[in-house]
């Protein structure tokens, strides 16, 4: 019998997630459209000093409340390539708003086709067709001048969401090379509870849960090359991997 209440609540909660986020994305419609036609980091630094407005009201009235630790690792002035564990659809709202500053991530190109979804996307982020050996190389160029340009960039190294049932799936080289590339600090950072509200084979199903978002010390590249990469890939998945397991 609870199992049934739960199924039908999680259903009914996911549709009233899906509705207030629709209903709160036309409110903010038009200035986004508006930030749109303006050029980086401009448009990028005013969509996200809304967003994070909207996100700000929008997750505590879902029930998911987030929770940032380890801000002080930042440095004024100073760009990070921000790596992240990657569960949940819920992710990209949490750490787009939720890394301090102007940044960016990564995005499958499909996400642009999204009617106003998509446009979101296409501010917040660079798109690239993961099947497109130029896409890919072009998505490399654009977050360099990310960096360039004062940003972060936020990436996900595991590559999609890890259905695994361990902590962490295994990292691709994208995010360190870039870093390495650019000589630009890493900053390991955690997701914590996304997976419990949006349950990996249940469809249009989710429960309320709080998000905590903790950022860990940054990582030096200065002096490192493409040939330290594997070394470091190995030790950011170690640091994350053990503060997650210690702090689950």
């Amino acid at each position: 019998m609870m199992n049934w209440f739960k199924n039908i609540a999680g259903r009914v909660y996911a549709v009233y997630g899906l509705l207030l986020f629709a209903a709160t994305l036309l409110i903010v419609f038009i200035p986004i459209w508006i930030f749109s036609l303006m050029p980086d980091p401009r448009k990028t630094r005013y969509f996200l000093a809304l967003g994070r407005v909207w996100m700000k009201f929008y997750m505590p009235m879902i029930g998911c409340p987030v929770y940032r630790k380890g801000l002080h690792h930042f440095a004024k002035g100073r760009q990070y390539v921000v790596v992240c564990n990657h569960n949940s659809l819920i992710d990209v709202p949490v750490t787009t708003p939720g890394v301090p500053g102007v940044n960016k991530t990564l995005a499958k190109a499909s996400m642009a086709k999204i009617p106003l979804f998509g446009m979101m996307y296409r501010i917040g982020g660079i798109m690239v067709d993961r099947s497109s050996e130029t896409s890919r190389r072009e998505s490399v160029d654009k977050m360099k001048e990310a960096l360039a340009m004062g940003m972060h960039m936020v990436l996900f190294p595991e590559g999609t969401r890890n259905r695994t049932g361990q902590p962490l799936k295994e990292f691709y080289d994208g995010a360190f090379n870039l870093a390495v590339d650019t000589q630009t600090p890493i900053m390991p950072s955690l997701l914590f509870h996304t997976l419990k509200i949006q349950v990996p084979g249940k469809f249009l199903y989710a429960w309320p849960h709080r998000i905590d978002y903790h950022f860990l010390e940054p990582i030096e590249t200065t002096g490192l090359t493409r040939d330290d990469v594997p070394a470091l890939k190995e030790k950011v998945f170690r640091i994350m991997w053990d503060y997650y397991t210690a702090h689950a």
